[in-house]
C-alpha cells in the first residue's frame, strides 16, 4: 500500500482518477452481483478498529485483522501479522491460503491508530485475490483495492488516516481524499448510512463533504430529471444536434452519447450509483431501471 507520509511528499488532491475509480464500481457489482455488494450494507464500526496505546501490539493487530476479515466475508483466512522497516505502508503475501502473511510499516509501533487502516487495504487484496478480481497494471490494480475497500464499508478508515498540518502530513492508498470520500459518499447513497461521525482527522471530513459534492454531482446529470436547468438545456440542444447530425461522435465533456438504429433514436449514460451504461429510447419521460444494480432511474430523455 502506498504511503504519502515522507517528508517532502505532496498530497495529491481532486480527482484524478476518477474513470477508474467509477470503473471499479461497476467491477465490483459485476462480480458480486447487487445482491452480493448489498451483503456489506453496515460498515466496520469504530470501536472493531479501535487500537489503544496499552494494547499488546501484535495482539492488537491480530485482533483487528479478525474483525477486517469477518466484515469482509473472508471465509477461513487467517492473518499473520508483521512488522518491519519498508518503503511502503504494508504490503500482503498473495497465496492459496488459508494464511496470509501481511508485513505493516515499523513506524505503525507507534502510530496504533491507524494499522486498522493499513490492515484494511491489505485484506481487501486477499478478497479480491479469491474473487479473480483486478485490474492490468499496478496502479489501477491499487485504485480498485483502495475503491472496494471503501465501497465495502472498511475504507472509512483509510480517509481517517489523513493527515495535514504545517509540520507533517499522512496519508495512505492511491486513491486522493476527495477520491475516497466520493467513494464513501456513493456508499453512503447506496445504503442510506452516513459515515462522518466516525472521522477524528477535520482534513477527512473536509475531503468528504468534497467527494460528497461530486458524488451528488452524479445524481444530476441529464437525462436524469433531477438535472438542472442548465444541463437539462444542454442536453435538449445535443439532442438536436444528434437528431440532424446522426452518427456524430458526443463531446467527451457530457456523460450522454446518442444512438441511431432501426428502432429510433437512442441515449446511453452510465448509471449514477454503479456507472454501467443505460439505453433508453429518446421519447421523453421514462422511468427505467438500471440492468446491472438495479436502481430504479427516473429520466427526461
Amino acid at each position: 500500500m502506498r504511503d504519502n507520509s515522507a517528508p517532502g511528499t505532496p498530497v495529491v488532491h481532486g480527482f484524478p482518477h476518477l474513470d477508474t475509480v467509477r470503473s471499479a464500481i461497476t467491477a465490483l457489482y459485476r462480480r458480486l452481483s447487487p445482491d452480493g455488494v448489498h451483503r456489506y450494507g453496515t460498515s466496520l464500526v469504530p470501536a472493531d478498529a479501535a487500537f489503544l496505546d496499552t494494547d499488546d501490539l501484535h495482539l492488537g493487530a491480530q485482533r483487528v485483522a479478525r474483525a477486517l476479515v469477518q466484515h469482509l466475508r473472508l471465509p477461513e483466512a487467517r492473518m499473520i501479522v508483521g512488522f518491519r522497516t519498508m518503503e511502503h505502508a504494508a504490503s500482503v503475501e498473495l497465496t492459496a491460503g488459508p494464511e496470509y502473511f501481511i508485513e505493516l510499516n515499523d513506524r505503525f509501533r507507534t502510530h496504533r491508530r491507524d494499522i486498522g487502516a493499513a490492515l484494511a487495504h491489505e485484506i481487501t487484496h486477499v478478497l479480491l485475490h479469491r474473487l479473480g478480481l483486478e485490474f492490468p497494471g499496478t496502479r489501477a490494480n491499487e485504485i480498485l483495492t483502495d475503491t472496494v475497500t471503501a465501497y465495502l464499508g472498511a475504507g472509512w478508515l483509510l480517509l481517517d488516516a489523513f493527515r495535514e498540518d504545517a509540520t507533517s502530513r499522512q496519508k495512505l492508498g492511491y486513491l486522493t481524499p476527495e477520491e475516497f470520500g466520493y467513494v464513501l459518499a456513493k456508499r453512503a447513497l447506496a445504503f442510506d448510512e452516513d459515515p462522518s461521525p466516525w472521522f477524528t482527522s477535520p482534513q477527512a471530513y473536509t475531503a468528504y463533504t468534497r467527494g460528497r459534492d461530486q458524488a451528488l454531482h452524479d445524481l444530476r446529470r441529464p437525462p436524469l430529471t433531477a438535472a438542472g436547468w442548465a444541463g437539462r438545456r444542454r442536453y435538449a440542444k445535443d439532442r438536436r444536434y444528434a437528431q440532424d447530425h446522426p452518427g456524430t461522435v458526443a463531446d467527451p465533456g457530457v456523460p450522454y452519447a446518442f444512438e441511431t438504429g432501426g428502432a429510433g433514436p437512442r441515449v446511453s449514460f452510465p448509471c449514477p450509483t454503479c456507472h454501467q451504461r443505460v439505453r433508453l429510447p429518446v421519447r421523453g419521460r421514462v422511468a427505467a431501471r438500471c440492468g446491472l444494480c438495479r436502481t430504479r432511474l427516473e429520466c427526461d430523455t
